[in-house]
């Protein structure tokens, strides 16, 4: 016996192509289709229980519960606090601490060193990734070698990359620093705090126009090309397409790059700053980076000078870096006797 058809009593149109539903009956067969699919979907995406996707997300919220939260929370906490060295004492001062801190010259010192270091860095890694992006882009042969060179930088560690921009610009075996000084520039980074601002800033910006060049490269990708053809046709040329449509296309990704350079020159750069200058000559980049002697300087500056020219008279006093810190403490000592 003939198996039987269960569309055979559904109403049909006529038509090229075979039978099919005839408009309202197909709109509400597809309808309830649809809404089975996505019933099925829901079921799919939701949970019937809540113990399933808590103990999922629970070692990323322990994660960062125990790393995150509990140490932010806890350093609030210590800014409205004193307490000893030892830690064996804790006084609640509230806000004495804030005062202090916002009537201190090195503060606001090294605050302005820092944001004019933020933004020099931002401005150069940024320009130089968008020159190499727009560059590799027009590159028809060796483009894929020619990217893989220019984000090697990226897996080097932030110290090695200070270590070797201070080699390379150090004033006495540096090749830059020697080329540099036969242009007769006098270069010194170790007696010179701008000079010292400017090699960090490169070795900053050298280690993170990498991470700019791919987020720009993927940007520049993402243009339609039918728009660059038709600019082309019209007669533009190649930086009128890149100035015109391609950058302000790309605008969106440039935001994102400016917010991350901030945050990398503000919080991600402390590698960089101590193994290249140690926080500048007689740390007058960044006080705290040179422990004892730069407290030592802001305190006691005459006392300091003294000590320093019995200890190593040969050398000059603003290069602190390069004064041997025991026979300072020991003059120090015996001054301070006096």
């Amino acid at each position: 016996m003939p198996a039987r058809n269960n569309t055979a009593a559904l109403p049909v149109a006529a038509g090229g192509g075979g039978l099919r539903l005839r408009w309202p009956l197909r709109r509400l067969f597809l309808k309830g289709t649809g809404d089975a699919q996505s019933e099925s979907g829901l079921k799919r995406a939701h949970f019937r229980e809540w113990r399933l996707p808590f103990w999922l997300l629970a070692p990323q919220l322990f994660i960062l519960l125990l790393f995150f939260f509990i140490p932010s929370i806890r350093a609030l906490i210590q800014a409205f606090q004193l307490t000893d060295p030892f830690g064996a004492t804790t006084q609640w001062v509230g806000f004495q601490n804030f005062e202090r801190l916002f009537r201190s010259g090195v503060y606001w010192s090294s605050a302005q060193v820092t944001l004019i270091f933020t933004i020099a860095q931002n401005v150069l890694a940024l320009s130089l990734a968008l020159l190499l992006a727009f560059a590799s882009n027009h590159i028809l042969r060796g483009r894929g070698a020619y990217r893989t060179v220019l984000l090697l930088p990226y897996a080097i560690a932030p110290a090695i990359a200070g270590i070797m921009l201070a080699f390379l610009f150090n004033p006495r075996v540096g090749p830059v620093a020697h080329m540099l000084q036969g242009l007769g520039f006098d270069w010194d980074p170790n007696r010179n705090s701008w000079h010292a601002l400017a090699l960090i800033v490169m070795a900053a910006s050298w280690k993170h126009i990498c991470y700019n060049y791919i987020f720009l490269v993927a940007a520049l990708m993402s243009v339609p090309q039918s728009i660059l053809e038709s600019a082309y046709l019209d007669g533009a040329g190649p930086i009128q397409r890149f100035l015109r449509i391609s950058l302000p296309m790309i605008t969106p990704t440039l935001f994102f790059l400016i917010v991350i350079n901030f945050v990398y020159g503000l919080f991600e750069t402390f590698a960089i700053v101590d193994a290249t200058t140690r926080g500048g000559p007689a740390g007058d980049l960044h006080p705290g980076l040179q422990g004892l002697s730069g407290r030592l300087r802001h305190a006691r500056p005459r006392l300091l000078r003294r000590a320093i020219r019995r200890a190593d008279g040969a050398r000059a006093v603003s290069d602190l870096r390069a004064v041997p810190l025991r026979g300072a403490s020991r003059e120090l000592q015996r001054l301070g006797r006096r």
